[in-house]
């Protein structure tokens, strides 16, 4: 079983291998949240991401029959980088197997760490097999992304960090994916802190943990943005640290974790990747369970790939009416696309898109139909948009 004695070894393991990251309070999001919010910066790692202080602490403690023969670790993501980054410190031999479906930029981030990367497989399970094979046949220490109690010791280092920096928190709100970040969490700060509310949070899509604690049966998606924590099956020695120190688990969804990314780059100036937002996400979706409190979030990693990040900037200002979709209507004669510019140029728009339909429209044959994507400054002054075209004879509406 997993102590508070295992998690201050792997403490004093890490002093100078791992940063010992700022954890400070957002009074911007204190004040949208009603919770004082206290941020620990864990994408700020050289790798950005907290999975570090697990792989540093158990390849520490390898045997040198065991470091000269090398490690072998199955992830897509963030554990992967973790691994390579600091066997490759330690002087040890590094194999990652990545499913076939990694995207490149990871793979090549892995490579660049020094690991030798092995493409396998159409699902974590199969590359995960594969892993398992390829340990046995060369002699390599497979070294499990959660469900290892060095593991969970290194994660749960952050919790100490924590509470010393901020000894008054009274909730920490931590992801939860196959538990290992939560476990050590839990472990240390229930030991250091036992009146402290300990929160774990999941994606809706991917719930296996609560299904597990708490006996529900929600049905697993395909995918989410939070892919760190898309795990179909939960760790065994992470499930029971924490079924017996966790207050409680908590759902969110897709658009919450989305928001609490954007509004993390937006008012922190952070790069924080889905995983790493959904302790945000769940102050924005239940903000009555934490109203009041000092709560602390870790954002456990800021690998987020570009385009995800664009879209998710996109369809954020689409939500908040600064980007906005409207439909014109009016006579097709000379000059109206030129009055209509002007008349949203003159409520001070920008326009970013526009298209001009005439066949594919019920409206008589001698009408336009014009749709407009503009950049706004709200939903208020996209409502001011639309009066102001309709002041100059126009019919207009938000699509």
């Amino acid at each position: 079983m997993l102590t508070l004695q295992d998690i201050q070894t792997a403490a004093t393991r890490l002093q100078g291998q791992v940063l010992d990251t700022p954890c400070v309070e957002s009074r911007t999001l204190s004040q949208i949240t009603g919770a004082q919010v206290f941020l620990k910066f864990e994408n700020l790692q050289f790798t950005a991401s907290f999975k570090e202080r697990g792989a540093c602490n158990k390849l520490t403690q390898l045997t040198d029959a065991e470091r000269t023969h090398g490690v072998i670790a199955m992830s897509a993501g963030n554990h992967a980088q973790g691994v390579a980054y600091h066997a490759q410190r330690l002087g040890l031999r590094a194999v990652i197997v990545m499913p076939s479906f990694t995207p490149g930029v990871k793979v090549e981030r892995t490579r660049g760490f020094g690991a030798e990367v092995v493409l396998h497989g159409n699902t974590l399970e199969e590359a995960s097999s594969h892993a398992r094979a390829l340990a046995e046949q060369q002699q390599l220490t497979f070294i499990h992304p959660y469900d290892d109690e060095a593991i969970a010791a290194g994660q749960g280092t952050i919790a100490l960090e924590m509470l010393a920096e901020q000894p008054d928190l009274q909730a920490l709100v931590v992801a939860v994916g196959g538990g290992g970040l939560l476990a050590g969490i839990a472990t240390a700060a229930r030991a250091l802190k036992p009146g402290l509310d300990i929160v774990g949070v999941q994606a809706e899509r991917f719930p296996a943990m609560v299904n597990a604690i708490q006996g529900t049966h929600y049905e697993q998606g395909i995918s989410t943005i939070a892919e760190g924590i898309a795990v179909g099956k939960p760790g065994e020695i992470t499930r029971e640290a924490i079924a017996r120190l966790v207050d409680d688990l908590v759902l969110v969804r897709e658009g919450d974790i989305e928001q609490a990314v954007l509004m993390l780059l937006e008012i922190e100036k952070t790069l924080v990747e889905g995983a790493g937002a959904v302790g945000l996400a769940a102050l924005l979706r239940h903000p009555q369970r934490f109203a009041g409190k000092k709560v602390g979030l870790v954002l456990s990693g800021g690998n987020i790939d570009p385009l995800l990040l664009a879209d998710i900037i996109e369809r954020g200002m689409v939500r908040s009416g600064r980007l906005a979709r409207i439909k014109v209507s009016a006579r097709d004669v000379p000059g109206v696309l030129a009055r209509i510019t002007a008349t949203v140029a003159e409520a001070g728009a920008n326009i970013e898109e526009v298209h001009h339909q005439r066949a594919f429209t019920l409206l008589a044959a001698q009408n336009v139909e014009i749709e407009l994507v503009l950049q706004a400054r709200g939903k208020e002054h996209v409502q001011q948009i639309l009066e102001r075209l309709r002041q100059a004879q126009m019919q207009a509406e938000l699509i």
